[in-house]
């Protein structure tokens, strides 16, 4: 019995474009080719190996893994360290998006928090922060080091962090040089080691302000913070925290005068 490519398209739910792509690739081969009309014709056994075809592209094995399993395997026992690379290929892919999928997902809450913030008026509150567990990375230097830090943290512990970037400051006033700080991210998880600190960080009461705008204007946001402090005789405790609500993206660098930095300031 020998069926048309017309015929063989409908028994085996392959279009004819795929039926002449697998016959390019020697994957599918017809029974009989008319040598005047140049029509491809099918038979039985061409339709267990379109069967066979369909399985493994479900199983995502490419068109060369195919042909090597249809010319070299007779039996599923013959071709089991195909599988069982093939399964470890999978659950490479799976790991990747998984990862992929919670980085997108970070992406999503973060802009969806930033237009919540944005919606109210910039003022300063008197705010309870709760304690959380943070990955930070303490340092002495520049501050403009910062982004070596956070480079560190997010190599090692990217799929644990669960929230904003922060910087705690430890000095009392601005340094030049030799500045006592520690970038650091909230995590849900990790492990101390190289230099990175995982503990909890303790909340408080803190006066708080978003400054909106590139960080070389911050200081005018840290005038009405302090001096809204002084007014209230508070005293103050280190270390302070920024926490930079909108900067420069995973994506996009973005906008300087749309920088959000939360600015927070502990009292006694």
């Amino acid at each position: 019995m020998k069926f048309s490519i017309g015929e063989f398209s409908r028994i085996t739910s392959l279009s004819i474009k795929s039926l002449r792509l697998y016959h390019e690739k020697e994957i599918l081969i017809p029974s009989e080719i008319d040598e005047f009309t140049g029509y491809r014709y099918y038979n039985e056994t061409n339709i267990e190996c379109a069967r066979t075809i369909k399985i493994l592209k479900e199983y995502d094995f490419s068109l060369a893994e195919i042909k090597e399993i249809i010319d070299d395997c007779g039996e599923e026992s013959e071709m089991m360290n195909m599988l069982i690379q093939k399964k470890e290929e999978i659950e490479k892919k799976i790991d990747h998006y998984k990862n992929v999928s919670l980085s997108i997902e970070l992406i999503i809450q973060q802009e969806k928090e930033i237009k919540m913030k944005t919606e109210n008026e910039f003022e300063i509150e008197e705010k309870e922060v709760e304690t959380m567990l943070i990955a930070g990375y303490r340092m002495k230097g520049k501050y403009s080091e910062v982004g070596k830090a956070y480079g560190i943290l997010g190599k090692t512990l990217g799929r644990h962090i669960n929230g904003k970037a922060m910087n705690l400051y430890y000095d009392s006033e601005f340094k030049e040089e030799d500045a006592d700080f520690e970038p650091c991210f909230p995590v849900r998880k990790g492990n101390s080691g190289d230099g990175i600190s995982v503990r909890e960080l303790k909340g408080g009461k803190c006066v708080s302000i978003i400054h909106k705008g590139p960080y070389d204007k911050l200081g005018d946001s840290y005038k009405k913070i302090f001096s809204y402090i002084n007014e209230k005789n508070y005293k103050t405790e280190i270390p302070s925290r920024e926490v930079y609500i909108k900067g420069p993206g995973m994506i996009f660098k973005g906008n300087p005068n749309n920088y959000l930095t939360e600015i927070q300031v502990f009292i006694k």
